[in-house]
């Protein structure tokens, strides 16, 4: 993707774009020009991501507003702040993964990593979408994990009651995630939106393998050499964002698609990927959107035309 992309009437919003990849999403984005919106449970942390971006580009048009996924009430309130008449795209890429034996709950009695990473998502979208419709040709990226290609669903237990993992319930999570960006495209197509809906994941990014930005990302001396032979393999987040960001502004890449970095899924330039076996699998996407609709109380819906 050329990196002299003019994107400066464009509007970007970016959940989770205070750390990580989200923050190199946006700073990235920002470097088009864009007004780019992170979405934060921070503010104090947002704010710092805005001026880690100031400082690496210049007349950056940035701005934050208050996130918190794990609170389905909240989210609504959280799109009227956005203060904007249309958007031309969002980056659903905030996600929590909790350590422990034990699983966590949000308020609204969810599991912790579906109901933040996925079902935050779900909702946020339906609140959303008369702002993207509103856009000419608005695009929804969602962000998934390397580390749910391994992974399957199980409907009878999305909310891991039963043999609870951190791990394993994270990237169920994602893959949840994965499933809810392409069945969110069909209905799309279906209903006749411009709107379209592109899948991506990361890769292996890690944060010993990213660039300084401080105060957001410091890396210590000496590591960049330490984990050069890593490196081969694995990347940094700031590479890990590029997929979101080439899904954002390329104009060619069509809804419904996923994308990755190059280099066997886990580093390099990003490329359309072929879906992963359990992502063909549109009976578990419909099953999984039906479930997601009932813990909500909403789901996304696009205007006939």
């Amino acid at each position: 993707m050329p990196q002299t992309v003019c994107a400066t009437d464009r509007v970007y919003l970016v959940t989770g774009g205070n750390a990580g990849i989200g923050y190199f999403t946006a700073e990235q984005l920002a470097g088009t020009g864009a007004t780019v919106v992170l979405g934060s449970r921070s503010a104090p942390r947002a704010d710092a991501a805005m001026a880690a971006i100031r400082a690496r580009v210049p007349g950056a048009r940035v701005r934050s507003v208050g996130l918190d996924l794990a609170d389905l009430g909240s989210l609504q309130a959280t799109v009227d702040s956005l203060e904007v008449g249309r958007l031309d795209a969002v980056v659903h890429n905030a996600g929590v993964f909790l350590e422990g034996t034990e699983p966590k709950r949000t308020g609204d009695g969810n599991e912790m990593h579906f109901g933040t990473n996925h079902l935050g998502h779900f909702a946020l979208t339906y609140w959303l979408m008369p702002l993207l419709e509103a856009a000419q040709d608005a695009r929804i990226v969602t962000v998934g994990s390397f580390a749910a290609k391994s992974e399957r669903l199980d409907l009878d237990d999305l909310q891991s009651r039963t043999d609870y993992q951190a791990k394993r319930t994270y990237a169920r999570s994602k893959l949840a995630q994965m499933y809810f960006g392409l069945e969110l495209d069909r209905r799309l197509r279906a209903a006749g939106s411009t709107v379209s809906s592109v899948v991506v994941h990361p890769g292996g990014a890690l944060e010993s393998l990213t660039p300084s930005r401080p105060p957001v990302h410091v890396r210590k001396a000496g590591t960049a050499l330490r984990m050069a032979p890593v490196g081969l393999v694995l990347q940094g987040k700031h590479a890990g964002a590029r997929p979101a960001v080439r899904a954002v502004l390329d104009p060619r890449i069509a809804g419904g698609e996923l994308w990755g970095p190059r280099v066997f899924g886990l580093r390099g330039r990003p490329h359309r990927e072929r879906l992963w076996t359990q992502l063909t699998d549109t009976e578990t996407a419909q099953r999984l959107w039906q479930a997601s609709a009932d813990l909500t109380g909403v789901a996304p819906t696009a205007a006939r035309r």
